[in-house]
């Protein structure tokens, strides 16, 4: 292995540890807290010691729940989950890389994606790490990849942002939403949020030029119109977005919210693309995915203020009594739920964790939808 941490070393390391797995679809109470076996370091992997994970809810909360089903005819496990443990977001020191690994070192800061990050220790692919920005702490880095990601892929490579432009952001108040303003504000673009009334002041607060509350105002039936609008929210048809279009402006729908148990919200991403080459608007939609790697750092970069993550300790938090924690090397972090509209009450408990303020001026920052 080419790392400080010696094969003798690792060998008398515990070969167990504390993770959040489930063996069934189903709500929260489906988590349970275990000792399961460390993950095994593969020739192009790294092995890290978590520090903080994000949660959002393409990733864990469907995963969690197998909601809609047509994600489990994808291939992520028909009647149960392929991968027991949830998370993908990570951020931590690295404990070993594998033998053709030479961009990271034993002790290097690190954060972006894996398979399983609500553990104590996860394994992740090389190239879905980034190191750790210094002015980063764990709980917002762990904030970043996916959220941060999608927000950036959407405004840059699916819209086209230009400078100049006039940007709508629907559900500016939650966790692509957040770091969509940011972004879209490091374009040189005029922001306006859309989102609930209780979180005008905060949406401002990171940069927006104009908030608008959608239970005082309807943004589909006013007057100006927006080169760019991205929809996180789920809840508008296709005509009632367009309508708030230039004639020739970029609809990006993000994830696929709403809908039935079968499809989600699939349903109007499909219907968009569809229509597309038949009306004046380009419409197009992306999907909250895995991210890592280059976009990280840049994702990182454009969004000036940052969500908390979780604590590595969480584990700690909850079943404690039953399955005592030995003292390791934790961090501290404020829960996040990355736009969840449905999140369970038994998640909310199983990861909480202390407040800690974003860095910079940015005020303490909550989760929340449109």
């Amino acid at each position: 292995m080419s790392t400080h941490t010696t094969s003798k070393e690792l060998e008398a390391q515990p070969t167990t540890m504390k993770a959040i797995v489930q063996d069934r679809y189903g709500s929260a109470d489906v988590l349970e807290l275990r000792d399961v076996d460390k993950p095994e370091l593969g020739d192009d992997d790294v092995l890290l010691r978590v520090h903080a994970a994000g949660v959002h809810i393409g990733g864990d909360w469907h995963l969690m729940t197998g909601l809609p089903y047509l994600m489990r005819i994808m291939g992520f496990g028909f009647c149960a989950p392929k991968a027991r443990v949830r998370g993908m977001d990570v951020a931590g020191t690295v404990e070993a890389v594998g033998k053709n690994v030479t961009r990271f070192q034993a002790g290097a800061e690190v954060f972006g994606t894996c398979d399983g990050s609500f553990t104590e220790y996860a394994c992740a692919r090389a190239d879905k790490l980034a190191p750790k920005p210094a002015n980063l702490g764990f709980e917002q880095a762990a904030a970043v990849p996916t959220s941060a990601c999608t927000a950036l892929q959407a405004l840059r490579d699916s819209g086209g942002i230009k400078n100049e432009q006039k940007v709508l952001i629907v559900g500016a108040s939650g966790g692509v939403g957040m770091f969509a303003v940011q972004i879209a504000k490091s374009f040189g673009t005029k922001v306006t949020g859309v989102c609930s009334t209780t979180k005008v002041d905060t949406v401002r607060s990171i940069g927006a030029d104009h908030v608008i509350g959608y239970t005082k105002e309807d943004f589909t039936r006013g007057w100006k119109r927006y080169d760019l609008i991205l929809d996180m929210g789920g809840n508008r048809s296709l005509s009632q977005l367009r309508r708030a279009l230039t004639l020739r402006g970029t609809l990006v729908l993000v994830g696929g919210e709403g809908g039935g148990r079968w499809i989600g919200g699939v349903d109007r991403s499909i219907r968009a693309l569809v229509a597309s080459p038949f009306v004046s608007h380009r419409l197009c939609m992306i999907i909250a995915t895995e991210q890592g790697g280059p976009a990280v750092p840049e994702a990182a970069r454009r969004g000036r203020h940052y969500h908390a993550g979780y604590r590595q300790d969480v584990f700690a938090e909850r079943g404690a009594r039953r399955h005592p924690l030995p003292a390791r090397g934790t961090g501290s972090g404020e829960d996040r739920h990355h736009g969840s509209r449905r999140r369970p009450r038994r998640l909310r408990e199983i990861l909480r964790t202390e407040s800690t303020a974003p860095i910079m001026t940015s005020p303490k920052v909550g989760s929340d939808t449109a």
